[in-house]
């Protein structure tokens, strides 16, 4: 018990040597010449939060290019040729397809078991057994290739900073890959035709294209969402020229599971769905202090009725049907919607949420702990709220804001965040200057650590702060896998391949220290962490060795340099950023 209270102790000291500013009083920003961090730290700092980690030349690249310069161009991503990210993704069929076209070309395996049984009278043959192995197959693919191209674009891409707020926004956006069948369709359209391309945009355009996004609305349950029984709608769907042309509408979107008038009865029981108007307020505009009212999220609900995905024969994506949508007056946060209105009222409700003072800050907040800390002063969000409103809701603006902020650049945000598993694996594969992996290899490799790819059940995304991945076990398991990749074991990086390090192979063991901090941990390290790339012994892998014993089967066991460059990535000062 005493070693594993010693383990314990240990694990705490890794999570509280995250250095967080304390929270400032509003006051005027000193002079943006202050910086307190040295040259050196600087380049390091802008390719830690700026990107997911330095590969092999970009510190010197940064250096001649100048910080400032760096950060503008990284800025505008639209000027960055980034040819060569674009053709490997451009090989994988999701990223060439639409969402529709994927769902209309590969059919949900539940359909395929009913239309097979549906033909034989109840049971299925071999061939049948054949056929819906294939579908199966071909929906495993689809999901595997969104995560695949994730991962590669984000390790590749010379647009990061674009990547970063990519990988930022889609946590803010959060889906959940498990939600059902058809959310594996939607899942590669989501990122690269709704996200990437708005990263970096106007607030408003982002919000609009996320909440016309069948990955959206079939997460949240907007797409069954439609007008409680006695409230007005706009077609009066009980008249029979009316219920006869939604009819036909219907018929022609119906699966093999229902007939059209089964799909049209369930959908006008289905009634209102609170789910996306509070997750619109709650999570993804005003925050959940923002000063909305449970009024305020059933009249969000009630403005995006009728906001649903077409079906496969009707060309799948967004489409607003209005025998769903509740046509009665609304009123939010005091506005009024005037009734008898269609899409116009989900139109005007995010019109009214983006531009709310309550969003500049929960926005600006958010982004600020991103890139400073976990706990970002009170004067730099209002300053990147003010940017926001000034600029009516300029991401590159804000994020100019916070990016080139004294805030940014102080010597107390320097190593202050921890990286989530994506980015422990992305900033080590970077490091190692390894080449994308087309398998799903390396995607299970970051849900091994805890941050499986479109993974987060809950729509409130993965955690932003240190407490969110400093578990004890999650410590052990980061130094671990420092050491498997070490070892060889993960696809495409290999540490006795990067550039220069062939003058270690045969130096003494604290020449390869020295040399081994200066390539992976910008020439800074504790004593802490010296001690245990000379000896090779790390306390908490032998502690736990001890007395857990999940533990007692090392991963591996990589010696000499491989082991100096191993336990380097799992040194506290490489698990920041």
């Amino acid at each position: 018990m005493r070693r594993f209270a010693s383990l314990v102790v240990l694990a705490a000291a890794c999570s509280s040597a995250v250095q967080r500013p304390p929270a400032a009083s509003v006051a005027p920003p000193p002079s943006s010449a202050v910086r307190t961090q040295t040259a050196d730290q600087q380049v390091g700092h802008v390719l830690s939060r700026l990107t997911f980690g330095p590969r092999p030349g970009d510190v010197e690249r940064v250096r001649q290019l100048g910080v400032d310069r760096w950060i503008d161009e990284q800025l505008h991503p639209e000027r960055i040729d980034d040819s060569m990210a674009e053709a490997w993704a451009g090989q994988f069929e999701v990223v060439q397809k639409t969402a529709a076209q994927l769902e209309g070309e590969y059919q949900n395996p539940g359909a395929v078991v009913n239309q097979l049984t549906a033909r034989r009278g109840g049971g299925m043959t071999r061939d049948d057994s054949l056929i819906l192995r294939q579908a199966r197959q071909n929906l495993r693919r689809i999901s595997e290739e969104a995560q695949v191209t994730r991962v590669g674009l984000a390790l590749l891409s010379e647009r990061q900073l674009q990547e970063v707020m990519t990988d930022f926004w889609l946590n803010h956006f959060s889906v959940f890959a498990g939600k059902g069948v058809r959310e594996q369709y939607y899942l590669a359209d989501y990122e690269n035709r709704v996200i990437r391309p708005r990263a970096l945009g106007k607030f408003r355009d982002l919000l609009g294209a996320v909440a016309k996004s069948p990955a959206m609305l079939f997460y949240l349950d907007n797409w069954e969402s439609a007008a409680d029984s006695g409230r007005p709608r706009l077609v009066n769907v009980n008249a029979p020229v009316a219920r006869r042309a939604v009819q036909r509408r219907f018929r022609a979107a119906a699966t093999p599971q229902s007939s059209a008038a089964q799909q049209l009865q369930r959908r006008l029981r289905a009634g209102l769905n609170e789910n996306f108007g509070r997750e619109l307020l709650e999570l993804h505009t005003l925050g959940v202090d923002g000063g909305y009212t449970q009024a305020d999220v059933i009249n969000a609900a009630r403005a995006l009725t009728g906001w649903t995905i077409a079906g496969p024969r009707q060309g799948g994506g967004f489409t607003f049907t209005p025998f769903m949508h509740d046509a009665g007056e609304k009123r939010l946060l005091g506005h009024t919607l005037k009734g008898g209105r269609g899409i116009e009222d989900g139109e005007e409700l995010l019109d009214i949420v983006a531009r709310h003072p309550s969003t500049a800050r929960h926005i600006a907040f958010k982004l600020a702990r991103r890139f400073v800390s976990d706990t970002p002063s009170a004067g730099l969000v209002e300053r990147a709220a003010e940017t926001y409103r000034r600029t009516d809701g300029d991401i590159r603006e804000v994020v100019r804001t916070i990016i080139t902020s004294p805030e940014f650049f102080a010597r107390e945000a320097y190593r202050a965040k921890v990286k989530s598993p994506f980015e422990v694996v992305l900033s080590t594969l970077r490091a190692l200057g390894a080449p994308a992996d087309s398998s799903i290899r390396t995607a299970r490799v970051i849900a091994s650590l805890g941050q499986p790819v479109y993974g987060r059940q809950t729509p409130d995304g993965w955690p932003e702060i240190a407490d969110g991945w400093l578990g004890t076990g999650a410590i052990l398991n980061r130094i671990n896998f420092g050491l498997v990749v070490a070892a060889g074991r993960v696809p495409g990086a290999n540490p006795m391949a990067v550039p220069g390090i062939e003058v270690l192979r045969q130096a003494p063991r604290e020449t390869q220290v020295d040399g081994v901090i200066g390539m992976f941990l910008g020439g800074d390290a504790s004593s802490v962490t010296r001690s245990v790339l000379l000896t090779g012994r790390n306390p908490l892998l032998e502690a736990a060795a001890d007395t857990m014993a999940s533990m007692r089967r090392e991963p591996s066991s990589p010696r000499g340099l491989a082991q100096v460059i191993g336990l380097a990535l799992g040194s506290p000062e490489f698990q920041r950023r």
